[in-house]
């Protein structure tokens, strides 16, 4: 069992990507855009200058900033109103790592405002011995910074942790911070040749597979 834990959140923890991808279709639509189906996984994961990267690549006619700020507002709102879901497993998957004396830390593109306010309206903030945003780190996801500096906070070296990830640019940065990276898929199922250490079919199986070392 490796000594530290470092998960994501939305799509992982929380089952509120679907709000994110629903949001991004109706900001194409309210910016006078077609979505492009192919966008919100695109854009998944990613967070600063990256998401609008990726927005300015799929929508060059937009306003990327202005993009990006409706749909993050439109997201937390809802959240706000109707509060986060927590996924099956997330909770027991926790309080058995914390059991077992893993240092746990949350890594998420969102900003950090977002993650605290969601990890104390779930209850889940107990567990936690770090909360990295993407707003901490120059590069935010496929690149490796926020599990590093995640890494560094809970006090372990990259290789000594597990990162939990359901977006295909949040297992990129986890397999290049060289942490072992476990994709539980939520959205967008893993592609062919997808370079990760594990594939899990829910948290549930996460715990299973750790409990018999085979993680």
């Amino acid at each position: 069992m490796k000594r530290g834990a470092i998960f994501d959140m939305d799509g992982l923890l929380l089952d509120t990507e679907r709000l994110y991808q629903e949001s991004w279709v109706e900001m194409a639509h309210s910016f006078g855009q077609l979505s492009d189906p192919t966008f919100p996984s695109a854009v998944s994961g990613t967070s600063g200058e990256g998401m609008r990267a990726v927005i300015r690549r799929y929508y060059p006619a937009v306003d990327p900033y202005a993009f990006q700020t409706g749909c993050l507002a439109r997201v937390d709102a809802i959240l706000e109103k109707q509060g986060p879901p927590v996924k099956p497993g997330a909770r027991e998957l926790l309080e058995y790592l914390s059991a077992q004396g893993v240092s746990i830390a949350v890594a998420s593109s969102s900003g950090r405002d977002r993650i605290l306010s969601n990890l104390r309206a779930t209850g889940l903030e107990r567990f936690f011995d770090a909360v990295v945003s993407g707003q901490q780190v120059e590069r935010g996801k496929p690149e490796p910074d926020i599990f590093l500096l995640a890494a560094k906070e809970i006090g372990c070296p990259p290789e000594d942790c597990y990162v939990f990830e359901d977006s295909l640019n949040g297992v990129r940065a986890g397999m290049a911070a060289g942490c072992t990276t476990v994709m539980v898929p939520d959205l967008v199922p893993p592609p062919e040749g997808l370079l990760v250490s594990s594939v899990c079919v829910s948290l549930h199986e996460v715990r299973e597979r750790i409990e018999k070392d085979l993680l």
